[in-house]
């Protein structure tokens, strides 16, 4: 979700997170069985151990919904990441409160060798809402639920809303949660939100990026952004909470995530945390996010979200 300078920075950051950062051990338990540890640290490397695993807790397929929490819980990386380095923290701390947890790596060139396959969502937006979609039938026909829960982070906080809307999902998603939503893109490069690369218009200049074929859609002018919004952002039906930080340095401005309407809840985490210097990778390792992700999915039994100090880039 970048261009020019930025894109090729954030790109080299991409591959590097996905082959160094972040993962962890293959669940083999039931949810609620023995905790797993829960580290509030984006660079745990569990990714040379279990190279294509899945992060703790999450992908145990005979899991099965308690009453407490009837809706599975399906984990969206973000654009470069993956189903095992995105989800380190939340992953266990889901299955740890009782979840059913569940992570796919969409959007990934699964032929080639790795780390190549394990950089997820570089597809159009559209295949890679199908392939959310399929997902998300796998686990609904897994555990017996009727509808599922969706984390999503970055670009998987949007893609899914593509599944929701236009290919059936809202009928199978009850709440969605955001961290770092780029609802109305993300303009990296000034005012005009980049609309044209080389004298190329948005979606034509796709070609610069052939690698990433997901990053031009994010721009505020795509096609894909358009689409989303057309006869209004969210899908009637399903619970929206939309989590940001100020200090987001990919989603410009941040407030790209801060669309209101009845069925939504947006949080600022600042807002009853000073002391959160969030970026935007920070979300996902973050005590306060998750207060508010753990609220978000369980409304009917709030919790005090704790205010600490997290570091950009790392967490805590």
């Amino acid at each position: 979700m970048a261009i020019g300078k930025r894109i090729r920075m954030g790109w080299r950051a991409a591959v590097v997170a996905a082959v160094l950062a972040i993962g962890s051990a293959l669940s083999t338990g039931p949810a609620g069985a023995e905790p797993f540890p829960v580290p509030y640290n984006l660079f745990v490397q569990d990714e040379f151990t279990n190279p294509g695993g899945s992060a703790a807790g999450s992908n145990d397929w005979s899991c099965r919904p308690t009453p407490e929490h009837p809706n599975p819980v399906v984990l969206v990386h973000g654009t470069g990441a993956n189903r095992l380095n995105m989800w380190t923290t939340f992953a266990p701390l889901l299955a740890n409160e009782g979840y059913c947890v569940f992570a796919l790596t969409f959007g990934n060139y699964a032929d080639q060798p790795y780390p190549v396959s394990a950089i997820g969502g570089m597809a159009r937006a559209e295949d890679s809402a199908a392939q959310i979609g399929d997902f998300v039938d796998e686990v609904l026909a897994a555990t017996g639920a009727a509808r599922v829960d969706i984390l999503g982070i970055s670009q998987g906080s949007v893609v899914p809303n593509y599944f929701v809307k236009y290919l059936g999902g809202a009928a199978k998603v009850d709440k969605y949660v955001s961290l770092g939503p780029a609802w109305n893109g993300s303009a990296l490069t000034g005012p005009d939100g980049g609309a044209t690369i080389l004298g190329l218009g948005t979606d034509d200049a796709r070609g610069v990026l052939p690698f990433c074929q997901a990053c031009l859609q994010f721009l505020p002018a795509s096609q894909f952004i358009a689409k989303l919004h057309a006869g209004g952002l969210y899908a009637p039906g399903v619970t929206y909470t939309n989590i940001m930080t100020r200090y987001d340095e990919l989603i410009l401005p941040y407030t790209s995530g801060y669309v209101e309407a009845p069925n939504a809840t947006n949080i600022v985490v600042q807002d009853g945390c000073p002391s959160d210097f969030s970026d935007h990778l920070a979300l996902a390792a973050s005590r306060v996010a998750a207060g508010h992700v753990l609220n978000a999915l369980d409304p009917a039994h709030p919790r005090p979200v704790p205010c600490v100090f997290v570091a950009p880039f790392v967490g805590g």
